[in-house]
């Protein structure tokens, strides 16, 4: 059942975001050569507690940590540790708080130092599948063209879609219906009605689409080995169309938007 906010409740799971937002600004300017995920962890926790607002994904289905640090080719839910980042790896941090009865989340991929070409353009590649997804969620549209979007982008640039995990509703709860998935076919699936929150989150993989678990039964990697990047940003589906919740400069409208 699909569960449309009322302004108040928009507002509210705004305010949650701008926390989550905080955080991986913050954690975006700690990423360099020689730091460990666990310690990025770390802070992500203690800046939400600062907030009295709590990790969304600790403790979420046994989750053991605040943050989904996923590095290279890891796709998501990767679990921090003790390991060092190095020059040239990339790291998609996910990251979601509950404040006040109401849950934000949101991701970013980041470059650890000076990385390849290729890798690079993996990230904007992601990034602006993401937004070409977000101008789609708009009253009136179907949730299919959300999906369409992000794939066009993608596989026309020659990278592939991971059709495994896919973006979802959240209010209440962290994970609400509709299933937001990144493949589809326009003008299917869902109306879009203002009122509507969803997360969009692209996870896009250098070679083929396919993944698999590791042994920690969370951490989901590509099957061949391939870079994964992973950009997430919680929407609002408005009369005057779509408003980014997440955003860090708090517009709502980031600049892909205004392009």
């Amino acid at each position: 059942m699909i569960i449309l906010k009322s302004p108040e409740e928009v507002k509210k799971i705004g305010e949650s975001n701008a926390i989550v937002a905080e955080v991986l600004t913050g954690l975006r300017e700690k990423i360099r050569p020689g730091v460990t995920t666990l310690k990025l962890n770390e802070y992500a926790e203690g800046v939400t507690q600062k907030r009295g607002a709590k990790p969304a994904f600790k403790g979420y289905g046994g989750f053991p940590f605040a943050l989904c640090a996923s590095v290279n080719s890891e796709v998501v839910h990767g679990f921090p540790s003790d390991r060092s980042l190095e020059e040239g790896d990339i790291i998609s941090l996910d990251y979601g708080v509950y404040y006040k009865g109401y849950y934000g989340d949101s991701a970013i991929t980041v470059a650890v130092g000076r990385i390849s070409a290729s890798a690079s353009r993996l990230m904007k590649v992601t990034e602006e599948s993401l937004y070409k997804g977000i101008e789609k969620a708009r009253e009136g549209n179907r949730l299919g063209d959300i999906s369409f979007a992000v794939q066009s982008c993608v596989e026309s640039a020659g990278f592939s879609v991971v059709r495994d995990y896919v973006g979802h509703g959240i209010g209440k709860d962290l994970h609400e219906d509709p299933p937001v998935p990144n493949f589809g076919v326009g003008g299917r699936g869902v109306k879009l009605k203002a009122g509507m929150v969803i997360a969009i989150e692209p996870m896009v993989n250098e070679g083929s689409y396919m993944v698999k678990t590791k042994p920690d039964g969370w951490t989901v990697v590509t099957d061949d080995g391939s870079l994964s990047a992973h950009f997430e940003h919680t929407i609002a589906v408005t009369e005057d169309g779509p408003v980014i919740l997440s955003s860090p400069d708090m517009s709502g409208h980031p600049r892909a938007l205004e392009e």
